[in-house]
């Protein structure tokens, strides 16, 4: 049977770090000195220390708006239209920005798939056709989007490509995960709200799936819904923007949950067997859930930690940054977990092995 391998992965995030920014601005909604504290505190605690956005930070203190391009103004925040107009805008950039550092070369040519994950910005004629005339990619390359998933869209996406290359051998899927997450912060003096929001930064990861064995083989997917927590993460438009709701609950729901499914998700291997661990940085207490579950030494998830401190959550695009960081130090033949966390809620994971 022809096995899927990830043969590379590029990442890239847009040029401004907004994390000092939002809080400052976070604690500037707050009227409550035990509220204020309680969210420099927990800000602390994040493990956060950069995100990244389109928006550049305003440099004026206590101005009307919050960035330099004036789309965030205090007292008149933007609709979903104008936000859209803006994803519009950058999202096709950031995309082309992650596809040409893969440095495809004329292997562009030959690319027979595009799949794209993103819960974060619609339109149509979409992001697909316009990295097929940015990038140069064929014509005739098939297009799946793959929409409204969240933090766990990459692991679908790996999962399909991995179907694909299995019916055809020469098949080449290149997939794109683009989340453009700063478009959709709220005007709130909400302390859930804005510690929910000092997590998010923007990011876009892309990779190449093939048959050719370099990089990492895909040996095997697992999803575990977990019963009766549809209300704990939730991603809905509405007329300000996409709102989110991020139960406090989740990481505690997700350690139960691994231990219980432990042997389903490891394919019935020991976790000790694992040597590498790409975990989605959804937060800090999520990566200390999945450090419990498993009872990880902290080095295990290192690589995870280290891109939430530097990048925040990007949703779909997350896991695979962190991928690409165990990828370049793998030594050949180490045995991968990778998984993500979403709505519904549902772990998703992936089995995998370094080829070198």
């Amino acid at each position: 049977m022809t096995i899927a391998y990830i043969n590379r992965i590029a990442t890239a995030v847009p040029p401004y770090d907004i994390h000092a920014a939002f809080r400052d601005y976070a604690r500037s909604r707050l009227r409550d000195n035990r509220h204020t504290s309680l969210f420099q505190r927990m800000a602390d605690r994040a493990g956060i220390e950069h995100r990244y956005s389109f928006l550049s930070p305003n440099p004026v203190p206590d101005s009307a708006f919050l960035d330099a391009e004036g789309f965030y103004r205090r007292g008149c925040f933007p609709d979903t239209a104008a936000r859209m107009r803006l994803f519009e805008r950058y999202a096709p950039q950031l995309a082309a920005t992650a596809v040409e550092r893969l440095a495809l070369g004329s292997e562009r040519s030959r690319v027979t798939h595009l799949l794209i994950t993103c819960c974060t910005g619609f339109s149509a004629p979409g992001l697909d056709l316009e990295l097929i005339e940015r990038c140069g990619l064929p014509t005739s390359v098939e297009r799946t989007m793959i929409g409204f998933m969240g933090c766990y869209a990459a692991i679908n996406a790996l999962k399909l490509a991995r179907h694909v290359v299995r019916s055809d051998r020469l098949a080449r899927v290149l997939i794109v995960n683009l989340e453009l997450c700063t478009l959709h912060f709220k005007e709130t003096g909400d302390l859930d709200q804005l510690l929910s929001f000092l997590l998010w930064g923007d990011g876009c990861a892309a990779c190449l799936v093939s048959s050719n064995p370099l990089g990492a083989a895909l040996d095997g997917f697992r999803a575990v819904l977990i019963p009766d927590t549809r209300e704990l993460i939730t991603w809905t438009i509405r007329e300000a923007g996409f709102d989110m709701v991020l139960s406090g609950k989740v990481p505690a729901v997700i350690h139960d949950a691994l231990r219980a499914h432990q042997d389903d998700i490891l394919g019935g291997a020991r976790a000790r067997a694992i040597d590498l661990w790409a975990v989605h940085p959804g937060g800090r207490t999520v990566l200390d859930a999945v450090e419990r579950a498993f009872a990880l030494a902290p080095s295990m998830l290192a690589a995870s930690r280290e891109i939430l401190r530097c990048y925040g959550n990007m949703s779909s695009a997350s896991v695979m940054f962190v991928l690409e960081r165990l990828l370049q130090y793998g030594v050949r033949g180490s045995k991968g977990c990778a998984m993500s966390f979403g709505p519904g809620m549902i772990a998703e994971s992936m089995l995998f092995r370094t080829t070198g």
